[in-house]
């Protein structure tokens, strides 16, 4: 268990609610962080820094359920995908195979985290890497039905390699941070 997570397994049903509508809610600040390309139908986004910060200090239990909270949120017609945009047609476009990827990018860094890969920066960073790794296993594919087999890691993820290095060193210097200081 994570830091966060043990300490909401201490909290009421109403206290874990609104920790984890907090998160939901920095999620979606995340999410609005966003810069398109002109030549890819891919934005670079925060998305992929609150998904991974999600799993990584609420645990898979609780980081994967504020993060299909977020695209179900998404897929009803909330507007808080990247852009504010929100449906379900969002799932079917272009990006759809990242968000739907994100679930399980959540889960598996906090699972990892709650084996012991916080105890060294390194090992945060390895498993944000795998999450973020999960994410293209899910994005890319489908990306490939938008623009082609042959085009699809030119658009869908050489573009993004530095920014999401940039990102998951932010992240686990994030949560090394918030593992040494815990909460008063």
């Amino acid at each position: 268990m994570t830091i966060v997570g043990s300490w909401l397994k201490e909290r009421t049903i109403a206290e874990r609610l609104i920790v984890l509508g907090i998160a939901n809610l920095l999620l979606i600040a995340c999410s609005q962080v966003r810069i398109p390309l002109p030549f890819t139908p891919v934005p670079i986004t925060g998305q992929t820094f609150g998904v991974l910060l999600s799993g990584a200090l609420l645990g898979s239990r609780y980081g994967t359920f504020v993060v299909a909270a977020y695209v179900l949120e998404g897929v009803v017609g909330l507007p808080v995908f990247a852009g504010w945009r929100g449906g379900i047609s969002v799932l079917f476009g272009p990006t759809g195979g990242y968000i739907f990827g994100f679930i399980f990018a959540a889960f598996l860094v906090g699972w990892l985290i709650e084996r012991g890969w916080s105890r060294q920066l390194l090992s945060i960073l390895a498993a944000m890497l795998i999450g973020n790794a999960i994410i293209y296993a899910f994005g890319l594919p489908w990306l490939s039905f938008f623009v082609g087999w042959d085009k699809v890691l030119h658009l869908g993820l050489m573009p993004f390699l530095l920014g999401d290095l940039i990102k998951l060193v932010l992240a686990a210097s994030f949560v090394r941070v918030f593992i040494e200081k815990p909460y008063g």
